[in-house]
């Protein structure tokens, strides 16, 4: 304990406490504002595609670095900290809630009632963003400053890295923005005007029933590129095991007579590999997801045991003290618990949110302990890994269980349920967001108390539009659809129902629970393969090339004579690169979402067919490549 302490006094800042340089300032406030909406936006359409979000931190600082330093010729990395702190606060924002709020726009196209409305979406993002902020603010000492050197935070610790080498920010900037633009033109010609198809498949000859297929997007590749190779072979794995095994062998059994098996109610021989696929094999993945989810939160049980129990000492130590030191203010704790009990109490009083007083203080209990659990956890093994599925499972439980013990079931019972759930899942991840930034900002020399404001903007700026941004893709695609699948929202769902009393097919979500218990045996992630298995193929083989193409730099990296700082500089072009593709998809996407609605058709009446899908995924390969791998 005294070697800890240790470490922390002799931690030096890169900008020291008694230096004042530019920081929360209008330029900050405007660009973060702005980067919050569009990496909002951009996550929220690739999480309800592909199941996954990345991270905007890097990506934000690097663009403020090239507005502010490039554009405006201003040298503050405390301003550019601020533009990414409260981009990345918008990027959690989205991330919590397509999680789980999606599942009341499916319940009301099933149920043929009205969609959830504008004003619901925006509080929930809004309650559960502002409270995960501010159940964190009080861990800062107890995490940040005591555990320095012993909880990493991977991402905050690369942010401020990169920070640091900011006199690089323009070229680097520059990448990340040919990859955006790259990325929105190939999407617009895609699905906008419509020059080739972005999604091929064919049958396997000789084996009835299988098929493979690829949607060739900008996006898909990125993430491909971002996850690595591993990942995006178990997600390539996880497809496998349900297009060449289980689909082929479901239509085999099918063809024996005119058999027709629940949830579907036509004959299996006519529903074809996408029919089963969708009557059968998603709620396979379904159950191996709930399993990965909920097995990854029990084995977290003793660090979030330890990590309550040391959050419980530390809470009322130290903690909004007056200090005249820079780099040691934070938010008043009189002021936070205020704002907390306001919001509380204004759930339990006004119908604004589902749930009532049971749900308010499901959402405090809940949301604080969680909040706590999600803030060590990041530190320890980084946001990517944090179990915020598992999490979210587990409330949802529970907060089902309670509800319909108190009579509060059915379809509003379910509501309320889902509305309790949406919150905690943004409270989750808003609080391992803001334990990231503040490990950046600790690093860098930053304002703590400014940075929090700055979580709760970009809270704001993005509760207010990601309503928009679902309404929108809901009217295009509508969500569980081909397009937009949605897998953690259909997830808690199928959980819900489950846990209410619907009549789910459970035999089906047990055999998914099965492979999640042999791949567990086996020592794999069981999240990613369990993911592969619930999405189309289609999703996991465009991943695997962006894999690839990492897996090329990963194997140079490794090789003893290689130049590891020409090769890791290589990793993060690539890594510039791949995220402006995502971001610049994710743009466009909306864009033609807004195009569907008002029925404007962009098509060309040209198409090229799979041929120029595969030449033009071809080229966009290459880009990928040129970025990382080719030497230029």
């Amino acid at each position: 304990m005294a070697k800890r302490e240790q470490s922390t006094e002799e931690f030096k800042p890169f900008i020291s406490a008694d230096r004042v340089l530019p920081e929360f300032t209008k330029t900050s406030l405007v660009l973060g504002i702005l980067l919050a909406i569009v990496f909002g936006a951009a996550n929220a359409y690739l999480g309800l595609r592909v199941g996954m979000t990345i991270s905007a931190s890097i990506p934000a600082a690097v663009i403020s670095m090239g507005i502010i330093r490039g554009l405006l010729k201003k040298e503050s990395i405390l301003e550019n900290n601020m533009a990414q702190t409260i981009t990345s606060a918008g990027e959690s924002v989205a991330a919590g809630a397509i999680f789980t709020i999606p599942a009341l726009y499916i319940w009301s196209s099933e149920w043929g009632t009205e969609s959830p409305s504008l004003l619901l979406i925006t509080m929930i993002a809004l309650v559960g963003g502002v409270l995960g902020v501010l159940f964190m603010v009080p861990l800062r000492k107890a995490l940040i400053v005591k555990e320095h050197g012993v909880l990493p935070y991977p991402e905050g610790t690369a942010c401020a890295e990169v920070l640091k080498a900011g006199e690089e920010g323009g070229p680097k900037a520059k990448t990340t923005f040919l990859g955006l633009g790259v990325g929105a033109i190939y999407k617009f010609i895609a699905d906008g005007f419509k020059l080739f198809p972005s999604e091929i498949e064919t049958p396997i000859p000789g084996y009835k029933g299988a098929a493979i297929g690829a949607d060739v997007l900008p996006a898909l590749l990125g993430v491909g590129f971002i996850i690595g190779p591993q990942i995006a072979a178990y997600m390539l794995a996880g497809a496998v095991i349900g297009w060449f095994g289980f689909i082929p062998l479901i239509d085999y059994i099918g063809s024996m007579g005119e058999i027709i098996m629940a949830p579907a109610n036509v004959p299996i021989s006519e529903l074809g590999y996408w029919g089963i696929w969708d009557s059968y094999i998603r709620y396979m993945g379904a159950g191996a997801v709930a399993f990965g989810g909920i097995f990854s939160l029990i084995k977290s049980l003793p660090m979030i045991i330890e990590t309550f129990r040391d959050a419980m000492k530390d809470y009322s130590k130290g903690v909004g003290e007056k200090t005249d030191k820079r780099t040691d203010q934070d938010l008043s704790l009189k002021l936070i618990l205020i704002i907390i009990l306001v919001i509380i109490l204004t759930m339990m009083m006004l119908p604004i949110i589902p749930g009532g007083f049971v749900g308010a203080l499901l959402i405090a209990v809940f949301g604080f302990f969680f909040a706590t659990v999600s803030s060590r956890i990041v530190g320890l093994v980084g946001s990517s890994s944090n179990p915020v599925s598992g999490m979210t499972i587990a409330t949802l439980i529970i907060t089902a269980i309670i509800f319909k013990a108190t009579g509060n079931d059915g379809q509003t019972g379910m509501i309320a349920t889902i509305t309790v759930g949406s919150i905690i899942a943004i409270i989750a991840a808003i609080a391992g967001d803001t334990s990231q930034d503040l490990k950046t900002g600790f690093i860098v020399g930053a304002t703590p108390k400014k940075q929090q404001i700055g979580e709760i903007i970009g809270v704001v700026a993005s509760a207010l539009v990601i309503g928009l941004v679902l309404v929108l893709l809901n009217e295009a695609w509508g969500f569980g659809s081909k397009e937009l699948p949605a897998p953690q929202a259909t997830l808690m769902k199928l959980v819900t129902e489950g846990v209410m009393g619907g009549n789910l097919p459970w035999n089906l979500i047990f055999v998914g629970m099965g492979i999640g218990v042999a791949i567990e045996l086996l020592g794999l992630p069981v999240l990613p393969i369990a993911i592969g298995l619930y999405l189309p193929i289609h999703l996991s083989t465009p991943i695997m090339v962006g894999g690839t193409v990492r897996g090329i730099l990963n194997r140079k990296l490794n090789k003893k004579e290689a130049d590891k700082q020409e090769i890791t500089q290589r990793i993060e072009s690539g890594t510039l690169f791949a995220s402006g593709l995502i971001a610049g998809e994710g743009l466009i996407g909306i864009l033609l979402a807004v195009f569907a609605v008002l029925g404007v058709d962009l098509a060309l009446g040209i198409n090229l067919g799979p041929i120029g899908s595969l030449i033009f995924f071809g080229i966009l390969t290459y880009m990928l490549m040129r970025f990382s791998v080719l030497k230029r």
